[in-house]
């Protein structure tokens, strides 16, 4: 997992006797080419690539100002990813979006969708949701960010840009989230390389004139506890327009407040950014239910009002336990609906009605 594969050695060069010489270019040449199997049995798409020296890191961006949305004045956003049940067109899930609000009483200020890397995008349900007076929160999966360094991919970074562009309306895009997860580092790397693939995307909108993005870093708020993993993958304060983190109870089943800690604790460090929650949930199984924890959720974005969105991730994996089904159930929808329903949680004071 995140192996690197580095070659050094001397091939003995000041030596005096000509076999010396000869043994010592063998074992070079030996040494050079079960290095290069390695390098290709580990990490194929990495082969033969340049790129920036692991463990190094290329200076910040030029500070450009982001063009997504702006955060409110006052109070928080509250949005949404909602998983439809079956049926994974757009418009299959259009209606999963419109169910939900339907269910919650109001139209959500947040539509998050998720895009492989290689996915076309803007799609029609991006399009529907800024069409439609929602705001969208993009996220867009990753790849090798050594790949993504080389250039290899610039072209398709490229075409994003332009598609981005050519939406006209502000989004937010969070790529790469949750890139401090241990199952991630064979294609990260080191933090290095994924801020060094970060600046390359960004630049890339910026030469494209792709201004009506705010970037959003977000690792998971459990890299912020016990080895404090995620810090390292921080681009910087120029790099970033909000930073954001998705919050679970974990196996502990900890309270929204306790998940959240030591993230928040490190976002103070960053007084001028916009804090978002970009992904959290817990099952029925949490102490008190789903209502409790969306009413200790309500209580820590008010207790930190540098939290200005909050976008809940309303799935259930139906692969998996109890503990995996995430979406809203019974009271707890009703409960999400009276956050809708909250000047604080409704800072567009959009109508509300169930």
């Amino acid at each position: 997992m995140g192996s690197e594969h580095r070659l050094g050695g001397s091939a003995g060069w000041g030596r005096r006797h000509w076999r010396l010489v000869a043994v010592s270019g063998v074992l070079l040449a030996i040494v050079v080419v079960v290095g290069a199997v390695l390098a290709v049995v580990n990490h194929p798409e990495t082969a033969g690539l340049g790129g920036p020296t692991p463990g190094t890191t290329p200076p910040p961006s030029e500070p450009q100002a982001g063009g997504g949305p702006r955060p409110p004045a006052d109070g928080a956003y509250l949005g949404a990813y909602v998983q439809p049940d079956t049926d994974y067109t757009p418009q299959g899930r259009i209606d999963a979006v419109t169910q939900f609000e339907k269910a919650t009483g109001r139209k959500l200020d947040i539509v998050q969708t998720y895009h492989p890397w290689d996915d076309d995008f803007p799609d029609a349900t991006d399009k529907w949701a800024v069409d439609s007076g929602r705001m969208l929160l993009l996220s867009w999966a990753g790849t090798d960010t050594r790949v993504i360094q080389s250039g290899r991919y610039d072209n398709l970074i490229r075409q994003r840009a332009r598609e981005v562009k050519a939406l006209g309306k502000p989004i937010f895009l969070r790529w790469r989230w949750e890139m401090d997860r241990p199952n991630l580092q064979a294609s990260i790397w080191t933090p290095q390389d994924f801020i060094a693939a970060w600046r390359h995307i960004r630049t890339i909108f910026a030469e494209e004139q792709a201004t009506n993005v705010s970037w959003v870093w977000c690792p998971t708020a459990a890299g912020f506890s016990d080895t404090d993993r995620a810090a390292p993958y921080y681009p910087g304060d120029s790099d970033v327009d909000w930073v954001c983190a998705d919050v679970y109870t974990g196996q502990k089943l900890d309270t929204f407040q306790e998940a959240a800690a030591g993230f928040l604790a490190w976002a103070k460090g960053h007084p001028g950014k916009p804090i978002m929650i970009g992904e959290w949930a817990t099952s029925d199984r949490f102490p008190g239910g789903q209502t409790a924890w969306l009413d200790q959720a309500q209580k820590t974005a008010k207790d930190n009002p540098s939290i200005k969105a909050l976008v809940y991730f309303d799935s259930d994996d139906k692969s998996k336990g109890p503990r995996a089904q995430l979406a809203l159930k019974g009271a707890a929808v009703g409960r999400f609906g009276d956050l809708l329903a909250e000047p604080y949680f409704n800072t567009r004071r959009l109508p509300v009605g169930r």
